[in-house]
């Protein structure tokens, strides 16, 4: 098995509603801005707004030399710190953003039989609920020996949602062969991911003390805002270090 450089990111709003969406809208453009320093390819695969313009999820794929080396480590539950655009009274309240980084595999490495999925086409939405596409371009599919399911809508085409699927899903089960070669017994995906509970945080971004802190290696920055501009160099490092 030899797993691409190339990975797919998934993040997702936790604890904090609205907010914690804005969140995870803020993850995307951090990484986004990491990857595009770097030189590398992001594209987005498939996500679910909120109505203010956060997202509920977001799944997109980084492609360069050296993506999965550099952020490998940033799968865990994120924690934010700061008063929300949302809040009147000033006060600072705490929200989460579960964030999965999946390797994309090479065509050898997974091998799915087109009889073990269920592929079904429905009309897109967007934040609300308001039709984004009149026609049945949307796309889910289900892996049925699993029971994996990844849904895209993103682009008006069937055809291009479908191969976007196809990519999560793949990476995916990539990611569940490689626990059980390990003999995880947990999927690896749903470690990552956790269930955005606050006290399962690996990171916190406190906004008032303009400070980062990643609790797994009890190390803090006071660069907040460069980092969360896609300056993420000094986290990389210090995790080569550890």
């Amino acid at each position: 098995m030899n797993p691409s450089n190339n990975i797919i990111m998934e993040i997702r709003a936790g604890a904090g509603g609205e907010e914690a969406a804005l969140f995870a809208a803020d993850l995307f453009l951090m990484y986004q801005k990491f990857g595009q320093k770097q030189g590398w390819q992001v594209e987005l695969l498939t996500s679910h707004r909120s109505s203010l313009a956060g997202f509920k999820e977001i799944i997109f794929e980084i492609r360069g030399q050296g993506a999965w080396q550099a952020l490998k480590q940033e799968s865990g539950v994120h924690r934010v710190q700061r008063i929300p655009k949302t809040e009147k009274s000033g006060r600072i309240h705490t929200s989460t953003a579960s964030v999965a980084v999946l390797q994309e595999p090479e065509a050898a490495d997974i091998n799915i039989n087109p009889k073990d999925l269920r592929i079904d086409v429905f009309r897109s939405s967007g934040a609300g609920g308001q039709h984004v596409n009149v026609t049945s371009s949307a796309v889910r599919i289900t892996h049925l020996p699993t029971g994996l399911v990844v849904s895209c809508q993103d682009e008006r085409s069937q055809h291009k949602n479908k191969d976007k699927a196809m990519k999560v899903l793949t990476a995916r089960l990539l990611q569940r062969k490689q626990s059980e070669m390990q003999s995880t017994t947990d999927e690896a995906r749903r470690q990552q991911i956790g269930s955005a509970d606050r006290s399962e945080k690996i990171r916190t971004y406190n906004f008032p003390q303009n400070r980062i802190t990643d609790h797994r290696i009890g190390k803090s920055w006071h660069d907040l805002e460069g980092i969360i501009d896609g300056n993420l160099q000094p986290i990389i490092k210090a995790f080569a270090k550890k």
